[in-house]
């Protein structure tokens, strides 16, 4: 049995973290997620740690997505002993943008206000509760799809009256107010093992809602420019109390600050957020690196638990 298993659906997006496995030499196997079955009654596992990286944006590119088979896997080898790196509990928290909002708040911190429904008809008062301009999002996001920005209460009643607005896979909308952020800013921050392990500075951020920063997501986002970020040593914090609360592994947590009151609002977490593309450029590091560190680390755990 190998050391480590990797549990992937978007091959290109992993290719950095491939080389880095197999440059340290670690025992380890893909799994595809696209092909793969279970039986809930065979107790073999494929590998005693299991790295999930299953991208949220996956139902964007396949019909039958992975989504909730994949929390329903995750679950049965973890209930079989297995470490199992962002796990059932985390997706729980990873394709649920409503859970997150409570989530943040439960940490103490601001969110945009939000209204969340799960019937079309309902989207016009929540808007009108918030005021406009407001955003309407769908809970299960990826890549920044399933979101519209709408100006005027004409405007979006149109659009639920033409079944125009945003309806995500598991029939939730999200109505929200939109933040315009400071200097077109957005921040994400990237934790390991419950701690920061660096930043990031999105800027033109107001011309997408897609904000991946990865090499493969870049190629038509000319207009965001990335930058490494140091953030406040209680914003530092404050995403490292997320990522306690939530069990997040590793991954990514955003925020930006709101220009009308400088106060900064959180608004997503990421279990598959991509490292930066160029990281030696960005950074001056592999963040690669650190991750097989921690691999490293959590199979000798487990060794050790077994001896």
């Amino acid at each position: 049995m190998a050391d480590l298993a990797v549990f992937y659906e978007h091959p290109q997006w992993f290719e950095a973290l491939f080389r880095a496995l197999d440059r340290r030499g670690l025992s380890w196997t893909p799994i595809e997620i696209q092909s793969h079955t279970f039986d809930p009654a065979d107790a073999t596992l494929p590998a005693p740690v299991i790295l999930n990286r299953l991208a949220m944006s996956s139902f964007l590119r396949q019909e039958e997505h992975a989504l909730f088979y994949s929390q329903a896997v995750l679950d049965h080898w973890q209930s079989l002993g297995a470490r199992v790196i962002n796990g059932a509990g985390v997706l729980a928290y990873d394709t649920n943008k409503a859970r997150q909002l409570s989530l943040f708040r439960k940490a103490g911190l601001d969110i945009p206000r939000t209204r969340v429904a799960h019937r079309r008809a309902d989207v016009p008062r929540l808007a009108a509760e918030i005021g406009y301009p407001v955003m309407v999002k769908v809970n299960v996001g990826g890549s920044g799809t399933g979101m519209i920005r709408y100006d005027s209460a004409g405007e979006l009643e149109a659009a639920v009256a033409d079944g125009l607005t945003p309806v995500g896979v598991d029939g939730v909308a999200l109505v929200q107010e939109y933040v315009p952020a400071r200097d077109g800013r957005v921040i994400r921050c990237e934790v390991l093992d419950g701690k920061l392990l660096y930043a990031l500075a999105l800027d033109g951020a107001g011309s997408t809602f897609d904000l991946c920063p990865a090499d493969v997501c870049m190629v038509d986002k000319p207009t965001i420019t990335i930058s490494a970020f140091d953030p406040a040593p209680k914003m530092a914090a404050a995403v490292e109390r997320v990522a306690t609360l939530s069990g997040l592994d590793v991954g990514g947590i955003e925020y930006m600050i709101d220009d009308r009151d400088g106060r900064a609002k959180f608004y997503d977490l990421n279990a598959l957020s991509n490292f930066v593309a160029k990281p030696l450029e960005v950074l001056g590091w592999d963040p690669h690196e650190r991750l097989v560190d921690y691999l490293l680390g959590e199979i000798g755990a487990r060794r050790r638990a077994a001896a």
